[in-house]
């Protein structure tokens, strides 16, 4: 009977010390949580209500990618830009989704573009693309992020009909 009194004795002094643990630093469990999460991605890339339907997330974003290709298409295709610049036949447009649903346009050009007068053709994009239809932010840890994309809009096609 003494031996084990004297080994829940021991037991005893010995759990003692798992009581004792010091709590991690919040600090350090915060740095340590933030180099975990990797932000050059979303958990949810932006979205429109007609591709909410999908459930895929693959194709939920190519459906968003093709709606906002084909909605820039299509509010460029007036001759405005045609008839300017007949020889531009695509631009690369970066979009700008901020986490309260704004949307900004905003043409890309190489360095060594001087052909083209930039500056005409960025407001041009800004009296075009206006109204344009509700567009979801990505999501990030349950929160709404600013994501930046670059779309190449087709302006003119090979046959000169767009």
């Amino acid at each position: 009977m003494k031996q084990i009194s004297l080994f829940f004795l021991v037991v005893l002094f010995q759990s003692c010390q798992y009581f004792e643990k010091q709590v991690p630093n919040e600090k350090d469990l915060l740095n340590q949580r933030m180099k975990e999460i990797n932000w050059k991605e979303v958990d949810q890339y932006p979205t429109i209500a007609d591709c909410e339907k999908l459930t895929n997330p693959i194709q939920r974003k190519q459906c968003f990618f093709e709606f906002m290709q084909s909605t820039i298409q299509q509010k460029l295709s007036i001759d405005t830009l045609k008839i300017l610049f007949p020889k531009l036949d695509t631009i690369e447009v970066k979009v700008t989704i901020n986490s309260d649903a704004s949307l900004q346009f905003e043409p890309q050009f190489p360095r060594d573009t001087i052909a083209y007068d930039t500056i005409k053709i960025d407001s041009i994009l800004k009296i075009k693309l206006v109204d344009f239809p509700k567009v979801n932010p990505a999501i990030k840890r349950g929160i709404p992020v600013k994501t930046q994309f670059i779309l190449p809009v087709i302006i003119k096609t090979e046959n000169g009909k767009k």
